[in-house]
């Protein structure tokens, strides 16, 4: 690790402070160190089958990965590049699932990336000053003014709360929800 570090040329104290945050945080949660890491590699995985295929796909496509869930949003202008992502996301081991969410359109520009930008900023914000909310146990992503909830909530009445805090940010068109119950059985479990 030290070795990697004198490479990147970033310095110890800020990445091993990262890696104890991380740890914190993945204590936090309610899926497990090995459901974060393997999360995290088919993320990657796929990025980097997206990457290798087709330029336009890995950079108009976003994932969230939840317990193997792959959800998939963002905009494609060619309905082939919207099953070869698909397709794609499938081969990746450990994928359970893929929710897509790919929209065949024109891109919406700068503009619109802005906005959905500022959306997610706002409801993030929102869920992490509510706490009535395990905040990080939620992940918010937003496309062409649409909100994706994906994670795991406590109750129906914090899922509730986190479905209301979304439809309550101004541009917000649609709010989906991918959340679960912490009482159902975990993803592909059951």
């Amino acid at each position: 690790m030290v070795s990697a570090l004198a490479v990147s040329g970033c310095p110890a104290p800020v990445l091993l402070a990262g890696a104890g945050a991380t740890g914190a945080v993945v204590v936090a949660e309610e899926r497990s160190v090995d459901d974060v890491v393997d999360d995290t590699g088919i993320r990657l995985a796929i990025n980097r089958a997206w990457l290798e295929a087709d330029t336009t796909i890995f950079s108009n496509l976003n994932t969230r990965v939840t317990e193997g869930r792959v959800l998939i949003t963002g905009v494609v202008e060619d309905p082939q590049q919207r099953l070869e992502a698909v397709r794609l996301a499938w081969q990746v081991d450990g994928v359970r699932e893929v929710i897509n969410e790919i929209e065949v359109a024109q891109p919406q520009g700068f503009s619109g990336f802005a906005r959905d930008t500022a959306i997610s900023g706002q409801i993030e914000s929102r869920l992490l000053f509510d706490t009535s909310i395990r905040s990080i146990n939620y992940s918010v992503v937003t496309d062409n003014r649409v909100v994706y909830l994906m994670g795991i909530a406590q109750d129906e009445a914090e899922r509730a709360r986190v479905i209301d805090h979304a439809r309550q940010i101004p541009y917000v068109r649609r709010v989906v929800d991918y959340t679960r119950l912490k009482t159902d059985a975990a993803a592909g479990t059951g």
